[in-house]
């Protein structure tokens, strides 16, 4: 399998096949479902805190000293094709002109400054992102932030009949375009350790880093969780910590923090045998889900990875490719490993900390006067009486951005909205205000405009723009 085509292979190219084959051999060995159902356990009281206690404690007077040994780690390897924009995602405007990359930048310069500190930000790539990024972080060089990049690997699709590599040779380009994946976050240990960069951050005296997606605008580097890592006892220092948050219907398929044979264990859906689908998305048994915001000791990678004990599970993705071929992609997720670490915690924090931005529902949320914005960080606005989100669905001719910001003369007035539902070709005028639940239906083939300064409570239109009331 390796043998395929090494021509031009670097050394780095040499790991990732390495990585590779490992992952590889793991896939043939296993069969059927990695867990067995009925060893899963709630996990028990103790070992998922609530926030509020951890920010009881307060914060020291020295808060530098405990963010001197933090680096913010930001996924960054992901595309913006889903929203309809070309290159990496985080290169996406989502408030005043200000990308994600933008704002992290600007979150991140803002604690160096205020406390005198020096938290780098490091950017983990992946060949799909890695060149535009770079391009794009010389507009930094005058900022007060630090920024190191590495790359995630690069795997070869497996075509899933054959179970053979898709790619001809080592190119990207050509045949070669779609025979390439990065193989999910939990690549995030061996590519880290690969580039070198996790033993110039422990040169450096850091000892944690906060790892969260790039799209998620509610993961900020939290002082009270910084706090309680740096304070416990040396023997007893968490290695691992996972901030978890309160289910809702719109998060069943999330990750849940189970105890399974004596240890803190995530549990995804797809590991879940097909059986017990609908008791894993219970909101009852499993109350809570991974925000994906992770704190992680940078000591305790390095041994994890020297002595090759990093343990996950192997996430099979089936994808058909553009002219119709069905491969595999072999993947893992960076919060799996969670079970190889000592003194594991999950911590459940407020649902503001977990604002992700995966669609262009998501945008008009953040773009709205919902939230306000300070020094990068976005927090719901005090003036919207329920701290809730509201529940946006946009139906296909809001998919893209370019389409969707042509829809919007502006964004709406929404503090006081609880749901929206918008199918069809409909347009807003300026300084609408939508309030309560508002659906607007355009049948197929007619348009609706929605006038300027129109505010829309309890509504329903359709078709030839008649307003009810809800």
């Amino acid at each position: 399998l390796t043998n395929a085509c090494l021509s031009g292979v670097t050394n780095f190219d040499l790991k990732d096949f390495e990585g590779f084959k490992k992952l590889f051999h793991r896939f043939l060995q296993e069969k059927g479902p990695s867990i067995d159902w009925a060893k899963i356990q709630r996990p028990p009281e103790d070992s998922i805190q609530p926030y509020e206690k951890i920010e009881l404690k307060g914060l020291p007077a020295d808060v530098a000293s405990s963010l001197n040994k933090l680096a913010v780690v930001k996924l960054n390897g992901g595309l913006g094709t889903s929203m309809g924009c070309k290159g990496p995602k985080s290169l996406i405007s989502v408030r005043n002109e200000n990308t994600f990359l933008d704002l992290t930048v600007q979150q991140i310069e803002h604690l160096n400054k205020s406390y005198n500190a020096d938290v780098p930000l490091v950017l983990m790539n992946s060949f799909n992102t890695d060149e535009d990024t770079k391009k794009i972080l010389q507009k930094y060089t005058h900022h007060r932030v630090k920024i190191h990049t590495f790359n995630q690997s690069r795997y070869p699709r497996i075509n899933k009949e054959s179970l053979l590599p898709v790619a001809t040779n080592m190119g990207l380009t050509g045949e070669n375009e779609e025979a390439w994946y990065p193989p999910g976050h939990g690549d995030i240990y061996t590519s880290f350790f690969n580039s070198g960069l996790l033993d110039k951050l422990i040169a450096e005296g850091k000892e944690y880093i906060f790892v969260s997606n790039i799209d998620n605008l509610g993961a900020t580097v939290d002082l009270h969780i910084l706090n309680h890592l740096m304070n416990q006892p040396s023997d007893k220092r968490c290695e691992f910590v996972m901030e978890v948050t309160d289910k809702t219907r719109a998060d069943v398929k999330g990750g849940t923090l189970t105890q399974y044979d004596g240890k803190l264990r995530l549990l995804e859906i797809a590991q879940v045998p097909k059986a017990h689908v609908d008791e894993f998305k219970s909101v009852t048994k499993f109350k809570i889900f991974n925000t994906n915001n992770l704190w992680i000791s940078l000591p305790a990678i390095k041994r994890l990875h020297v002595k090759n004990a990093m343990d996950m599970e192997i996430i099979v993705n089936p994808k058909t490719l553009d002219g119709g071929l069905n491969v595999i992609q072999l993947e893992t997720a960076v919060g799996a490993a969670m079970k190889s670490f000592d003194n594991v915690l999950g911590i459940n924090v407020p649902r503001s900390r977990f604002l992700p931005v995966k669609t262009t529902s998501d945008l008009l949320l953040v773009m709205s006067n919902l939230y306000s914005m300070n020094a990068g960080s976005l927090t719901m606005s005090p003036k919207r009486e329920f701290p809730t989100t509201p529940h946006v669905k946009l139906g296909s001719s809001f998919t893209k951005v370019r389409d969707f910001l042509k829809r919007f003369e502006s964004i709406p007035d929404m503090l006081e909205l609880d749901h929206l539902t918008v199918s069809g070709d409909v347009t807003f005028g300026k300084q609408v205000t939508l309030k309560g639940t508002v659906i607007i239906i355009a049948n197929h083939g007619d348009r609706i405009d929605i006038p300027a300064g129109a505010i829309l409570e309890n509504k329903i239109v359709s078709g030839n723009l008649r307003i009810l009331d809800h």
